[in-house]
């Protein structure tokens, strides 16, 4: 029990679940950080190498962001230990098991994150009967999250609205500016892709296979294509192609890393030369690492703001809007909120982090207030 209860603090964890169905070998957690602010959205990663400390991390992200976010939301997380390409059959048993063990966690909502996707939420939908569960295909009525690139268009604007804070030269505009991305599924490719249209170059590219760098520029469309084959993005046959971790080492303005959590610690942070980094993938860089960047002068917007976008779609489905609404919404958010944070840090001469961290645990801790029993 004191291993579980290292990472309590006065905001959480107010639950920690495990579910283990060894017929299946589901072997899954979930942790419900904290529901003052109302039922917690938290997305179901699957992947061979979670932790409880992973989730425990994650899910105050789900926490921190659902409340900058201005979301009448808790925050919540899932892992399931098993590999996310194992075949499809075996992947809908898993997650239909999982979703028939959480049935009764009424203040949890489902959705999905890496490893998992809108047709693994529109089978818990149909186990659940139509509860507690977003990211759902648009035939199953929901808005399509990874299709429309909601995260990574919450990343762009959150890009623009930093470029001001950072002495980022060419009129702190996009057009220009070199881009390399560490993580090139559904997040990566939506940000290449919207970065490009605003005349940003793509320099650099990593997925779980190696990294591909070309000075010139590389083609989106062509690398997008390959991934949605299948493929890597080291099988593209322009640039130079090298180790995926040598992605922290290419010569860029601007860095995305958009997969697993600490890719960025003590140990490489020196080998970064972008000036800004954008956290599209949550806890992607270590605090020590952070503070290293920022020192060092190199603006990071981190996580639980720059990438909100997804969360606030979620938020948006929940509420019953509409496709139409959400890109709008989320730019609007993303940008105040990206100002607010930068705003505090130069008058404060804190970190970024720091200033995000002031707002979301103020307005946490504000609707915590009004509870009986504080977290829950």
């Amino acid at each position: 029990m004191a291993d579980i209860l290292l990472f309590a603090d006065k905001l959480g964890p107010a639950k920690i679940v495990q579910v283990y169905e060894p017929s299946i070998d589901l072997k899954a957690v979930l942790v419900i950080d904290n529901i003052a602010m109302g039922p917690a959205f938290g997305g179901i990663r699957m992947a061979g190498d979670v932790s409880i400390e992973e989730c425990m991390r994650l899910a105050r992200t789900m926490t921190l962001k659902n409340a900058a976010a201005g979301l009448s939301h808790g925050g919540a997380k899932t892992v399931v230990y098993a590999d996310p390409k194992m075949p499809k059959l075996e992947k809908e048993r898993l997650i239909r098991a999982l979703a028939c063990a959480l049935r009764n966690f009424s203040e949890y909502v489902m959705g999905p994150d890496m490893g998992t996707d809108e047709e693994c939420m529109a089978w818990i939908k149909d186990e659940l009967n139509n509860r507690n569960v977003t990211g759902l295909p648009a035939e199953s009525g929901g808005i399509p999250i990874d299709q429309i690139g909601a995260t990574a268009w919450g990343l762009r604007h959150a890009m623009e609205a930093a470029l001001p804070y950072c002495h980022f030269p060419e009129a702190c505009a996009l057009a220009g500016a070199r881009v390399a991305i560490q993580g090139f599924g559904a997040v990566g490719k939506n940000a290449a892709r919207f970065l490009t249209e605003q005349n940003a170059i793509l320099v650099g590219a990593a997925d779980s296979q190696g990294a591909v760098y070309d000075p010139e520029g590389l083609d989106v469309n062509k690398l997008i294509r390959l991934k949605d084959a299948g493929k890597s993005v080291i099988d593209i046959p322009e640039g130079k192609k090298s180790p995926r971790d040598d992605i922290v080492d290419f010569d860029c303005d601007i860095w995305i890393p958009a997969a697993r959590p600490d890719v960025i610690t003590e140990a490489n942070v020196q080998r970064l030369k972008a000036k800004l980094v954008v956290e599209g993938a949550n806890i992607p860089i270590t605090e020590a690492a952070e503070k290293f960047l920022h020192d060092r002068g190199v603006m990071v917007i981190p996580d639980f703001i720059a990438n909100a976008g997804g969360v606030l779609c979620a938020g948006m489905e929940y509420q019953g809007k509409i496709e139409s609404e959400v890109l709008e919404i989320i730019a609007k958010l993303v940008r105040k909120n990206t100002r607010l944070i930068l705003e505090e840090s130069r008058t404060k001469q804190i970190t970024p982090r720091e200033a995000a961290m002031n707002l979301a645990v103020r307005r946490v801790e504000r609707a915590m207030s009004f509870k009986r029993w504080s977290i829950y």
